[in-house]
């Protein structure tokens, strides 16, 4: 019997699975109303058919790189919540696929703010 130790073999993690675990980690977080459409010379450059998903990434040196396109909720702090988006991601990425992580851009692309000056306060009755 061989007792010598063998190194572990490699994992390797497809790009969709980073793109939903990017997509569904910012999508919880309190703030963010929906994910933006990647500008199509974005798209065009990093050849992505699924665009629509808000997320690029990319993975460098081992290192994950990613840039999420959002549509937050009006009357939140803009700062406070990209800054949440890129610990949360970070740290998703980590604890989920154990790979380093670059940098984690956060691009705002809109802000949902109620049609026809419809109130969306909680504490408003309505008649």
């Amino acid at each position: 019997m061989d007792t010598t130790t063998r190194p572990p073999g490699k994992t390797t993690v497809a790009t969709g699975v980073l793109l939903s675990i990017a997509r569904l980690t910012t999508l919880q977080v309190p703030g963010v109303s929906r994910m933006g459409r990647v500008p199509h010379n974005v798209a065009r450059l990093f050849r992505r058919s699924d665009a629509n998903q808000g997320v690029v990434v990319q993975i460098e040196d081992g290192r994950i790189f990613a840039d999420l396109y959002v549509v937050l909720k009006n009357d939140i702090n803009i700062r406070e919540v990209s800054r949440q988006i890129q610990r949360e991601v970070k740290r998703a990425f980590s604890e989920m696929v154990g790979m380093e992580v670059g940098r984690i851009n956060v691009h705002i692309e809109d802000i949902d703010y109620p049609l026809n000056g419809e109130d969306t306060a909680p504490d408003k009755a309505i008649v």
